[in-house]
């Protein structure tokens, strides 16, 4: 899976040092409550799309909700999410 380059797999910060297997990829995540929100937002897009992976997923926004594109062999499913203070999605919507 394509993820950030530099930082948190979702937040992208530089701080911390939390490396946890997301879809067998070892990657690097500033907590483990953002290991936690990214491994619940891929879980919910494969449940809601019937993928068996994901491919990348491309974020904008912050802790108070983000807009994504998740990619899968060509395909988009666009979606918005926010997650509560322990890594459980609290709202998700998916977008045209």
């Amino acid at each position: 899976m394509k993820v950030a380059e530099k930082g948190c797999a979702i937040c992208q910060a530089t701080w911390g040092d939390y490396w946890e297997e997301v879809e067998g990829q070892r990657m690097f995540f500033c907590c483990d409550i953002c290991a936690v929100e990214f491994k619940n937002m891929v879980n919910e897009v494969k449940r809601r799309t019937g993928w068996k992976t994901v491919d990348e997923i491309k974020m904008t926004g912050n802790y108070r909700g983000r807009e994504c594109v998740a990619l899968f062999q060509g395909k988009e499913y666009g979606f918005n999410i926010r997650f509560d203070s322990k890594g459980s999605i609290d709202l998700f919507s998916e977008r045209a």
